[in-house]
């Protein structure tokens, strides 16, 4: 039995956790959940998994369901208590699956304690992933990519030697504009931006899909796991989301990870690697499917992408920058005050005014992230 601590049980990537968990109780066990703020969620949960401790992040919403809560389950709240949650328990696995920078210092903290991360939090590697290297590389803990793109690199590369790679292809979706005219994308409203093709997640994740912000945040995330230098990281559009992503080796061969655009696989794989559990349910069936194609991204369509290789490129605190620019961005879109095209302005103007610091440790880089989401948030 594989003890489980469940970071964002609520979310989207949490609830397919749940699944898996439900459909293999004798192999899985959640002894911890936690969420931001969906406390109805939370404890329809806990009635469902019994775990040992939940925590509620966001304090008006843990004050206002801490009552619910048994009194067999420990109850922790607030962000110092996130951390706390994740140092205390008793686990095998965290799945980080919060949405955001939030999910940095968690990530790290399992790491120190020699964990097993299941990562669906990317902003970890993001904005962390120069840290996050030298704990693994002193033989703490280890991660296991949740992200569909990283986890078929991951598959693709079992019985490979990293060496005998000579580049990764990021597959991308392209989301809901990859084909609108780019005079029209001043017209873009959060309703359009959040009606994504292929997946169905989050409203963040969906914005940052619709900028291409989420593919170049891989391309930074793929850099931090599979060590590859950026120039041999690519990313290709491929609309039908069926390869999730490919590796090209130096002999010419390339290998692909295949399977219906959903995210219980690589959440299950992550889990029980290195191990195959039986998945049901879904199957590719490529008779039935529409032409794979394959095309380069336009960047000047999607500048977004293109910030996100500089900064990964530069390093230091300047994806820090990014992410947390970005963040801010997507809030202000969904809150109607900024046009879509703006998002990519902020950003740009927050890396050109940031006095850039190579090899940050964790508590310099929130600092950074603060600094950042004030000043932004300051002229709108």
């Amino acid at each position: 039995m594989l003890k489980i601590l469940l970071l964002g049980s609520t979310g989207s990537i949490g609830t397919s956790a749940c699944r898996c968990a439900e459909r293999f109780h004798d192999h899985f066990e959640l002894v911890g959940l936690s969420a931001n703020n969906n406390g109805e969620r939370l404890i329809d949960q806990i009635k469902t998994f019994s775990p040992k401790a939940v925590c509620i992040a966001d304090p008006s919403s843990a004050k206002a369901h801490e009552k619910e809560i048994p009194s067999s389950v420990a109850f922790y709240s607030d962000t110092e208590g996130l951390l706390s949650f994740v140092r205390d328990l008793d686990y095998d696995i965290l799945l980080n699956a919060i949405v955001g920078a939030a999910g940095f210092r968690p990530t790290v903290e399992a790491l120190a304690r020699g964990k097993r991360v299941a990562l669906a939090n990317k902003e970890s590697l993001v904005i962390g992933g120069e840290y996050i290297g030298t704990i693994l590389s002193s033989g703490k803990g280890e991660i296991i990519p949740v992200d569909s793109e990283h986890s078929a690199i991951f598959q693709c590369l079992q019985g490979e030697k990293i060496e005998n790679v000579e580049s990764i292809i990021l597959t991308a979706s392209g989301g809901p504009f990859r084909e609108l005219p780019p005079e029209r994308f001043e017209q873009i409203t959060p309703r359009d931006a959040l009606n994504h093709p292929t997946w169905e997640m989050g409203a963040k994740i969906t914005i940052d899909s619709a900028t291409l912000i989420n593919k170049g945040f891989e391309v930074i995330e793929a850099h931090h796991l599979f060590g590859l230098p950026y120039d041999r990281i690519r990313v290709w559009i491929h609309p039908q989301s069926v390869i999730h992503s490919m590796i090209e080796m130096h002999d010419g061969a390339v290998l692909s990870q295949m399977g219906v655009p959903d995210m219980e696989l690589p959440i299950q794989y992550a889990l029980s690697y290195p191990e195959r559990m039986p998945l049901g349910e879904k199957r590719l069936t490529l008779s039935n499917s529409q032409s794979l194609t394959f095309t380069e991204p336009d960047y000047a369509r999607f500048p977004c992408l293109k910030l996100c290789q500089e900064a990964g490129k530069a390093g230091g605190t300047a994806p820090v920058v990014l992410n947390a620019a970005n963040e801010i961005a997507v809030q202000l879109f969904l809150q109607q005050k900024i046009r879509f095209n703006d998002i990519a302005r902020i950003i740009q103007q927050a890396l050109d005014e940031h006095y850039h610091e190579a090899s940050p440790v964790p508590e310099r880089i929130e600092e950074v992230d603060a600094l950042t989401r004030n000043a932004i948030t300051k002229r709108y």
